[in-house]
């Protein structure tokens, strides 16, 4: 693992046999001069200085760490969170966005374009959209529209264009090929501002670097806490950032176990799932190669979760590579599991958990059986505000 962040991924954009870029030579144009853009500006004094003042700031980064004792009790472990939660605008992803939208700031975009599923995404992205002056449009399946409406009503509020998706399954899968459409239009005045380590090259090490701070907090925190590393580190993977950003602190530790939680869904048998760890094959989607839920003809398959963040039928590539060459452990859980301990969080702790960020917590608590006495440091990814209304309505409220 030694300089591992200089050599990871190539030149190229590829972790192992994953990621690299395949897109029209125009577009590349343009990912090349994002690139060139990336790698002049993330290395300076001024950049990194005014990065790490939003995070202190506007952010209100480090997120703590936190024990769950009465958790714990039960479970049979320690369990512990990393309270992205309290990352402003309620989810880990402002750490990315607001990296992507000083870019753009500094390549002289005007808009930023992108999709959302569970609506944090965009919600962060609205926000950076706001304190830097810029324009934002958001497309977002209409499925996931009517399960996210505190979200949707978020980013208006702060400003942003919300364009509904309705075609195919009218989720995440389809709002990244409408995001994707629209960026196509203007490529110059626009940036698409991806939600995840997917896409082409560089947006999979971009935002990973960005999500870096998570780790590097959470292991020092951790270790300040303890004494000593957490034994497990568990976090949910749908495109897979906010793993990503927990896991990278850890992977040179090869005593500490990576688990990365997939959304089992319903039923493996009837495809009601996106476990694509487990159920995918190497293709290639929206501009690059990972591990892909296909169907006969090999399009992208349907796919389903309980938490429309994780809907999505690939993943990010170097958790590809990861899982080929044997770092990060990948299970699932499904969509019941999800929410008892969506309420059980919330009844034990006080912390209601994003549906997202429920699947790394239910995980976490069968893993805890496995490993009594051991520790399990959780990526709390998010806060469940936005899921409330949803959850309430489709499965009622526990006795």
């Amino acid at each position: 693992m030694k300089n591992y962040f200089k050599t990871v991924p190539t030149r190229d954009g590829y972790y192992g046999d994953f990621g690299g870029s395949f897109l029209p030579p125009h577009l590349q144009a343009e990912m090349d001069k994002i690139t060139e853009a990336y790698f002049t500006i993330s290395k300076s004094h001024e950049f990194i200085s005014e990065l790490r003042s939003i995070r202190k700031h506007f952010q209100g980064r480090p997120t703590p760490v936190y024990f769950c004792k009465r958790l714990s009790e039960k479970a049979g472990s320690r369990i512990y969170l990393k309270r992205e939660d309290l990352n402003h605008s309620g989810a880990h992803k402002l750490n990315h966005c607001m990296g992507e939208a000083l870019l753009a700031k500094y390549l002289g975009k005007k808009k930023l374009i992108a999709e959302t599923g569970a609506g944090q995404h965009g919600v962060a992205l609205a926000t950076a959209a706001a304190y830097f002056g810029l324009e934002c449009e958001i497309h977002m399946g209409e499925v996931d529209i009517a399960k996210e409406h505190p979200n949707v009503v978020r980013m208006r509020i702060l400003g942003a264009k919300v364009v509904p998706v309705s075609h195919g399954l009218k989720t995440l899968k389809e709002a990244v090929d409408s995001a994707f459409e629209a960026y196509l239009v203007d490529p110059e005045t626009s940036i698409y501002c991806i939600g995840s380590v997917v896409g082409p090259h560089p947006f999979p090490m971009m935002v990973r670097d960005f999500q870096r701070v998570v780790g590097i907090e959470a292991r020092e925190q951790f270790h300040e806490m303890t004494g000593e590393l957490p034994d497990n580190v568990v976090a949910c993977v749908g495109g897979g950032s906010n793993a990503a950003g927990i896991f990278s602190a850890f992977l040179a530790d090869e005593e500490v176990k990576l688990w990365g939680v997939e959304p089992a869904g319903i039923s493996y048998a009837t495809g009601d799932h996106a476990c694509t760890m487990k159920y995918g094959t190497p293709g290639v989607i929206h501009g690059f190669k990972c591990n892909v839920l296909q169907d006969e003809e090999g399009n992208p398959a349907p796919v389903y979760s309980v938490a429309s963040g994780l809907d999505y039928p690939g993943v990010g590539p170097e958790h590809c590579m990861l899982k080929a060459n044997g770092r990060v452990n990948y299970s699932d859980a499904n969509d019941k599991e999800t929410i008892d301990a969506f309420y059980e969080l919330s009844r034990l702790e006080g912390i209601i958990p994003a549906l997202e960020s429920a699947h790394a917590v239910a995980f976490a608590t069968k893993l805890a059986k496995d490993a009594q006495r051991e520790s399990i440091l959780i990526n709390l990814s998010g806060r469940g505000d936005k899921d409330l209304d949803f959850v309430v309505n489709t499965y009622g409220l526990p006795d």
